[in-house]
């Protein structure tokens, strides 16, 4: 059975790997690039991110790093509704706002993690 630690890393890469493939596939629509296979392939990495974010869950003793990392999940949430809006919304540019969205509760979360994880780590000392 995996540590914690080889699941976190586990987790981070998939994390890397999904968010590589999103944004490849993000780009390529707004440089006016549209092939049907690449809905697919971002679908995928929005997946993969939803995923990890998901088996990476932190089940620590602080209540708001386990908030926040909950909070990453919905971010992976948001990648897979716009995903969602890619195949629903053809020729509208209307899942930049999910992905955006997404984006900025992902960055949000992200910092405040690495924040209180290093508030504690104070505390401790």
């Amino acid at each position: 059975m995996a540590t914690r630690e080889q699941k976190t890393q586990i987790s981070n890469i998939m994390v890397v790997i999904g968010l590589f493939i999103m944004a490849v596939m993000a780009l390529l629509p707004l440089l006016n690039i549209n092939l049907e296979w690449m809905r697919w392939v971002f679908a995928a990495g929005a997946l993969i991110v939803l995923v990890a974010r998901i088996l990476g869950n932190y089940n620590g003793p602080s209540l708001r790093i386990r908030r926040l990392h909950r909070i990453l999940i919905s971010s992976g949430i948001l990648y897979c509704a716009s995903a969602l809006m890619m195949f629903i919304s053809r020729g509208t540019n209307d899942w930049i706002a999910f992905l955006l969205a997404g984006i900025v509760i992902q960055l949000y979360a992200s910092w405040m993690i690495e924040r209180e994880e290093k508030n504690d780590g104070d505390k401790a000392a």
